[in-house]
């Protein structure tokens, strides 16, 4: 099973993650990104629904015309994991930052 992070583990991960903010009442991380178009947005979640079924850990998301909104937070663990800064890491990644 996977487990929550820590306190200081949390604040770790979040150090590395700048572009992410911590939603505190779900224990989860978030970002919204803003594309040039729903074209553009929707080819960025065709990857990382990709990446994220290799990874086995989906994100909580939505998409509207050229934004998507992005929620990271591991239900089996109650909140914030690994798994959670893994993928957003691999999502900066996506997006060259």
């Amino acid at each position: 099973m996977v487990e929550q992070l820590s306190e200081a583990e949390r604040a770790d991960a979040l150090d590395g993650l700048p572009e992410w903010d911590f939603d505190e009442a779900r224990d989860a991380i978030t970002r919204t990104i803003v594309f040039t178009d729903f074209a553009e947005a929707f080819g960025f979640m065709a990857q990382v629904a990709i990446l994220a079924e290799r990874m086995d850990h989906h994100p909580e998301w939505s998409n509207v015309y050229n934004r998507v909104d992005i929620l990271l937070t591991t239900h089996d663990a109650g909140g914030l994991s690994e798994r959670d800064v893994q993928l957003a890491g691999a999502i900066d990644g996506i997006l060259g930052g």
